[in-house]
């Protein structure tokens, strides 16, 4: 989940490298350095925890030189330290690492063999002791780099700068994404167009095995073979380069605030005249027997929601699974199989992973991704992007509600295909989508609600969520956001669970939020209300109008949403999920972007 950016460029690197990775710090925050090479000579300055230490210790110590290479740390091998902080350098090479290093061990024992001792805890020290060794075996950089690869297993994306090359970077990419970018005599590297956008529109993204040799001039490419390749040059999208908070307090605020805005956008995109335009070459569901979807967090929650509309709407049998655990258990993937993936950012490894488990076994490959040009949508059969633009709150909010608006469009293509909706249903179902982003415009209006309820949440130590049906996953979503961002420990449930077991936690100190539209299970939820409320329980209870009329007295605290179609009450009751970990994480004071140990783009297993 690291962060990396490298410049080879016509003015002072270190000012370019910090602002990159101020950009980059989503995807890890334990601590930053950056290391550059002048008048041939490298020097570095690491500092531990966020990016402003790193500002603050080069205000006393610049470091100065036009060739550089950054890094922002997600800790995995070693705790957050300076010395643990990359880049790792040896008297001859710089290198900064996203991924894991999977044979470390074996390669720092034959390097101590050789008298050659570790200073840190990490992995990708042995990525820089054994360059160092090859250089001083008399390789060239290229070909030390080109050797220290043939060595080491795992996923990685690598950058490495060299003593005495002040015109040259070597980028190598292995699972965990890397992208050049293209300037006028300058010429950059990073983990993604987010850091790049601010120094240049050209990129070219780095395939699975690609290393690239990265001087001024530009950027030689080969493949995994060794073949020089060429990869082709796009454009950063001009919404790529607006990364600020447009006046609220924190990303995750903003991010809220603009789903409305952007299923605009995204419903703009996917719905024409004649229905639901998917991008070339669409799906024949028609001929799918069934369907997996594969996801890790938020999406896994989003997966679970789609579950309901594919079977209820589309009668299409669907199979959901966290992405982690897919490929270990070996799942026969038959003829008549579609597999769909589920991503933010596209890279997620787990998820990559099980991708390239069910090629040549699923009859189509399929994803929903935020980043068109990500690995999992050049893998797949077919892309879908989500249009959410960027996100940079740790905690999803608007990847979400889109995630689930895409997903919800293909359930109703699918129901189409299928010929379970005729053309009159199915233009009603779509005439109930076009509301959506009026009904998420009016949800918000809750917020003054959530931030007075959330004052009274954050006194607690646990919390329960409760769903049925289609609730069900955004209770498990609800809960998730309140751990991420607050650290409360929250759990969800199917409300018709709650007696099996779980109603032993409650009592007058644990809140429990149930999420209840007036639908066809709402009576039913009201009596799993009722079990908690005898039992000294103080239920927060999301529904509309009606169904707080009809739930009688006895609830503790209601959030009012505006009534909708069945259909969309997953994603229009994905917003007081987010206001109220939102509200209750500002009451507990703790980090709402950045929270403690997470990272926004989970490229490591």
């Amino acid at each position: 989940m690291c962060g990396i950016i490298g410049v080879l460029g016509t003015h002072e690197a270190a000012p370019l490298m910090v602002e990159a990775l101020k950009r980059l710090e989503y995807r890890g925050y334990d601590s930053a350095g950056i290391a550059t090479v002048r008048d041939g000579a490298l020097d570095r300055r690491r500092a531990v925890g966020k990016l402003v230490n790193l500002s603050d210790l080069l205000v006393h110590e610049p470091l100065s030189g036009r060739s550089g290479i950054g890094h922002t740390r997600w800790a995995t091998h070693g705790a957050p330290s300076v010395r643990n902080a990359h880049p790792h350098a040896t008297a001859g090479v710089a290198v900064v690492h996203n991924g894991i290093i999977e044979n470390f061990r074996e390669i720092r024992e034959r390097l101590a063999a050789d008298g050659i001792g570790h200073e840190t805890d990490t992995d990708t020290e042995t990525v820089t002791l054994l360059t160092q060794r090859h250089l001083d075996a008399g390789l060239d950089p290229e070909a030390a780099v080109a050797a220290t690869l043939e060595v080491v297993t795992g996923a990685y994306a690598l950058l490495f700068l060299f003593r005495g090359e002040e015109d040259l970077m070597i980028a190598a990419r292995k699972g965990s994404p890397l992208a050049i970018g293209h300037g006028e005599g300058e010429m950059f590297v990073g983990s993604d167009a987010i850091a790049l956008a601010p120094l240049t529109r050209r990129i070219t993204y780095l395939e699975e095995g690609d290393r690239a040799v990265v001087t001024r001039a530009g950027a030689t490419i080969r493949d995994a073979a060794g073949r020089a390749v060429r990869r082709a040059e796009q454009r950063i999208r001009t919404e790529t380069a607006q990364v600020d908070k447009g006046g609220h307090r924190h990303f995750m605020a903003k991010e809220i605030a603009e789903q409305p805005a952007r299923l605009t956008d995204l419903l703009g995109a996917y719905m024409g005249k004649d229905g639901v335009e998917l991008p070339a070459p669409g799906i024949d569901f028609a001929a799918i027997e069934r369907l997996t979807m594969v996801a890790c967090g938020t999406a896994f929650y989003a997966c679970l929601t789609a579950k309901y509309w594919f079977e209820q709407i589309a009668g299409l049998p669907v199979e959901v699974d966290v992405a982690s655990e897919f490929r270990y258990r070996e799942p026969p993937i038959g003829a008549g199989t579609a597999a769909l993936f589920v991503s933010q950012s596209g890279e997620t490894a787990d998820t990559l992973a099980a991708l390239r488990y069910c090629r040549g076994k699923a009859d189509r490959i399929l994803s929903v991704v935020n980043v068109a040009e990500s690995s999992i949508a050049r893998e797949s059969d077919l892309a879908l992007p989500i249009h959410a633009g960027p996100e940079i709150g740790v905690a999803s909010t608007k990847a979400f509600s889109c995630q689930l608006t895409v997903l919800l469009l293909l359930a109703l293509d699918a129901a189409r295909a299928r010929g379970r909706l005729d053309d009159a249903a199915f233009a009603a179902r779509l005439d109930e989508l076009r509301t959506l982003p009026g009904l998420m415009n009016q949800a918000l209006g809750i917020d003054d609600a959530a931030h007075a309820i959330s004052a009274r949440l954050a006194e607690a130590r646990d919390i329960l969520f409760l769903g049925r049906g289609r609730m069900y996953p955004l209770a498990h979503e609800g809960a998730l956001k309140l751990k991420e961002i607050s650290y409360i420990h929250a759990e969800a449930y199917a409300s018709g669970e709650l007696k099996h077991g779980p109603i032993a936690l409650i009592d007058k100190s644990v809140p429990v939020i149930v999420m209840a539209p007036r639908d066809e299970l709402f009576d039913k939820s009201v009596s799993n209300m009722q079990e908690v409320m005898a039992r000294g329980g103080k239920v927060v209870l999301i529904t509309d109008a009606a169904g707080a009329d009809e739930a009688g007295d006895g609830v503790w605290q209601v959030l009012r949403l505006p009534a909708c179609p069945p259909a969309l009450a997953p994603i229009l009751y994905a917003v007081p999920a987010q206001l109220l970990a939102y509200h209750t994480a500002l009451a507990k004071g703790t980090d709402v972007d950045q929270p403690r140990n997470l990272a926004k783009s989970v490229t490591v297993e």
